[in-house]
């Protein structure tokens, strides 16, 4: 018997004003998550961190599991979410391993520069590529000796570039929350065997520090989701880069990381990017109601 395929539906309309500030939610959402990890995962393996975080996190699968249920995920829709699980599993153990071993600016601009493929309008394009030599501008590098912490965080944001990617896709056809409660079941299998390898006791603190970074992470996805669910990655992508501003002052303030003024001057230009395209949309968005009316 041939597979059910998913209902045909109008395609929804995408709205860049919403899908920015869902962004600009999730930016402080994983900041939070970073900041988190910064403060209460030392001294627990990079592969077991990343596992705590997602199994802790199972408690808020509860209530997505009648949508999940529900939704009748097709069998291409399984092996996409699979798929998404085992990249996303590669990049937050590297992630984990990099927050270790360079500074919270450096974590959030390498993972910032990631980029998704969708066509782009030239506007959208300059935001990207200005975000980009924003992060480029803060790394510098060819004129620093980058550690292993930089190199875990390319690979951690080439997986994540995946992973996103995916959740993009999934996210034009089903709900939020099934886009958020299969990557929480996927990743917890993935993650398991590679805990187990280098598991260690982890004390009551680490534990709860563990489940308050499953709390930012779970949001932030979810908000991301909602996000790409109101417009193309192309639109949300510039937004990302502000995420740096929040995580060079959280640096700063809470853990004694220096900003300097290459921090300074890519954080700028970062603002300048995200600025832009948030303004271009919005009178974008604005000539079109006013052309419909």
């Amino acid at each position: 018997m041939a597979e059910p395929q998913p209902p045909l539906t109008t395609p929804r309309a995408t709205r860049p004003t919403r899908a920015i500030f869902w962004m600009i939610v999730t930016g402080f959402l994983f900041v939070a998550v970073t900041a988190t990890v910064k403060h209460g995962a030392q001294g627990l393996p990079a592969a077991e961190s990343a596992f705590l975080r997602y199994v802790l996190g199972i408690v808020f699968l509860v209530p997505m599991l009648r949508p999940l249920r529900d939704a009748h995920l097709t069998s291409r829709q399984k092996k996409l979410f699979w798929i998404r699980g085992f990249a996303h599993s590669i990049a937050i153990i590297l992630w984990f391993h990099a927050m270790t071993q360079i500074t919270i600016a450096e974590v959030t601009a390498i993972g910032a520069a990631l980029f998704l493929g969708e066509r782009l309008a030239s506007r959208r394009l300059i935001a990207i590529a200005a975000g980009f030599l924003g992060a480029l501008i803060i790394l510098r590098p060819g004129f620093r000796e980058l550690s292993d912490g930089h190199f875990a965080m390319i690979g951690a944001a080439m997986c994540f570039a995946v992973s996103y990617l995916t959740a993009k896709r999934m996210a034009d056809e089903v709900s939020a929350t099934v886009v958020v409660a299969m990557l929480s079941i996927t990743v917890t299998i993935c993650l398991f065997p590679f805990a187990a390898a280098v598991w260690v006791t982890p004390t009551v603190s680490q534990v709860f520090w563990m489940f308050v970074v499953a709390s930012f992470a779970t949001a932030g996805h979810y908000t991301m989701t909602l996000a790409f669910a109101e417009a193309p990655v192309s639109v949300t992508q510039p937004v990302v880069f502000l995420q740096l501003v929040w995580s060079v002052l959280t640096g700063a303030v809470l853990f004694a990381e220096p900003a300097d003024i290459w921090v300074v001057l890519g954080g700028a230009v970062i603002v300048a990017s995200t600025t832009f395209i948030a303004i271009r949309e919005a009178m974008l968005r604005r000539s079109q109601r006013e052309a419909g009316a």
